[in-house]
């Protein structure tokens, strides 16, 4: 198996980017955040690899972070999210919001990448919320306890003004982890300038 990639960046796009060790070229796929993550062509970097291995290919991924790799691994244990689903939702998300909602146990956020519907969302929260803290990944992002009453009275009224639930549960959600802890009529003062 292979840890990890350290060489010179020879292409480098969304997707992939192809890092040139010992003369040979490595091809890996990665998520847009590793994408912003990675240097430029002619830098050298160092990518931690999750090896896939099928019958008909042998599909790298590459992280820029150790973290994000752990997160990716934990993603594909998941009856219904494969790599390609778990990249998506890691190019949507940054690892941090993917731990936030699990451990939030907000599907309305993990619902806002494409491909992951209401049933696969609450299959993923079941199944990681005890992994999480067991593999030594802790979110930086986590500023308000599970049941925020501010944040859920804030939801009730954006929901009542005719506003969809996941709609709302996102942007609460960037607002609490750009301002912290609000009160309710800031918050929804700032949900509907951003909606």
């Amino acid at each position: 198996m292979i840890e990890f990639l350290e060489g010179i960046v020879v292409d480098k796009q969304p997707t992939h980017v192809v890092i040139q060790c010992g003369g040979v070229g490595y091809i890996a796929n990665i998520t847009l955040i590793s994408y912003s993550q990675i240097p430029q062509v002619g830098s050298t970097t160092k990518i931690y690899i999750h090896q896939n291995i099928r019958d008909d290919a042998h599909i790298l991924f590459g992280f820029y972070e150790v973290a994000e790799r752990e997160i990716f691994r934990q993603l594909i244990t998941v009856n219904g999210v494969g790599p390609s689903t778990a990249r998506i939702m890691l190019s949507s998300l940054t690892y941090s919001e993917v731990i936030d909602a699990i451990l939030m146990q907000n599907a309305g956020l993990l619902q806002t990448v494409k491909g992951i519907g209401a049933k696969t969302s609450q299959r993923i929260i079941i199944e990681l919320k005890d992994k999480i803290g067991k593999i030594g990944i802790e979110s930086e992002n986590i500023l308000t306890p599970l049941h925020n009453t501010n944040k859920e009275q804030a939801l009730t009224a954006l929901v009542n003004l005719g506003f969809s639930k996941n709609t709302s549960e996102t942007t609460l959600a960037k607002i609490i982890k750009a301002n912290g802890d609000l009160g309710v009529e800031e918050l929804i003062k700032n949900a509907l300038k951003m909606m």
